[in-house]
């Protein structure tokens, strides 16, 4: 079976920038208190004119530029969001037409935070048995329009974003080693949109602590490998403590870690491929490296890989 990996990535994270200072005005909290807690310094939320559909498409074009593809050439495309322009039709069909890509299939996935990694998974899959050969995987999200802002829980956390990936077929020695996807629906209710998005912190933060590290060390172990061979983690940016756990499983030092949710907040699926462009705009993800990528997310869901970088 073909290999698959990364061949181009691109995001999109423009917007109005809101910081905490600006959050203080409305909500009974602190800049001290939401970097504490969270690591969160900032968040961007889109235009009022631009919606999912429209991140989405300002990523795709860049990842599509740096695979050198045209977007005739797609097989597929898999759009991860909870935030989609209309319920229905899908955000992967608007962004079809768009693109230009008309001879792709096209579908949406709703896996809330850790979708990115289930779209890899996904495509994957179609490469690995020669359904397809290029396949476009989108985390895109406008969460302020979900988000309740009198609710101090929830309205210091979430931003606006998307993140694209162009995946095709790869060398034996590099591309996607092993992937783990799960799901615990006891928890469902502990993140959900209802009509605004409502969250049960304490419980969510106790199953991502456990489950981030869990996952990330049996990707590893199924592609015979082991912490010692881990280059960097690229987790999904939600909570710097959560983040913190899962690289300390991995005995990692800080520097092998991508930490973006500074800047951007919890941007959901979208966090995870625009953590992995800004570090490897940063020179910090290089070819042959042996990158771990783990996110979860509402459902309860999660998901992981182990991958090594390049062509």
């Amino acid at each position: 079976m073909k290999q698959s990996g990364i061949w181009g990535m691109g995001s999109f994270t423009e917007g109005r920038v809101v910081t905490n200072t600006e959050l203080e005005k409305t909500l009974d909290t602190s800049d001290e208190w939401i970097r504490t807690r969270t690591g969160i310094e900032r968040r961007v939320f889109a235009e009022d004119d631009v919606d999912t559909s429209d991140m989405a498409y300002y990523s795709s074009i860049e990842a599509l530029q740096e695979a050198g593809l045209d977007a005739s050439d797609l097989d597929l495309i898999l759009v991860a969001t909870v935030t989609p322009d209309y319920p229905f039709p899908s955000v992967s069909s608007l962004l079809q037409e768009r693109l230009g890509a008309h001879k792709a299939a096209a579908m949406d996935i709703g896996a809330a935070c850790a979708g990115f990694i289930y779209g890899l998974a996904t495509a994957d899959q179609f490469i690995k048995t020669g359904m397809y050969e290029h396949i476009l995987i989108v985390g895109a999200e406008k969460l302020s329009k979900a988000t309740d802002m009198n609710d101090r829980n929830t309205a210091v956390l979430f931003g606006d974003g998307a993140g694209a990936a162009v995946v095709g077929p790869t060398s034996e020695s590099r591309g996607f080693f092993s992937f783990e996807l799960g799901s615990d629906g006891s928890g469902a209710m502990h993140i959900r949109q209802d009509p605004q998005i409502i969250m049960n912190g304490r419980e969510v933060f106790k199953f991502a602590v456990r489950q981030m590290g869990e996952s990330s060390i049996n990707v590893l172990e199924k592609a015979g490998l082991t912490k010692d061979d881990v280059d960097f983690l690229v987790p999904h940016q939600a909570n710097i403590r959560i983040m913190e756990a899962a690289r300390e499983r991995l005995e990692l030092p800080k520097e092998k870690m991508a930490t973006t949710v500074q800047y951007y907040g919890n941007t959901s699926s979208s966090s995870i491929p625009i953590a992995l462009v800004e570090e490897l705009k940063n020179g910090k993800i290089k070819d042959g490296d042996l990158v771990v990528m783990v996110g979860f997310g509402s459902g309860l869901v999660w998901g992981a890989t182990a991958m090594r970088w390049g062509r």
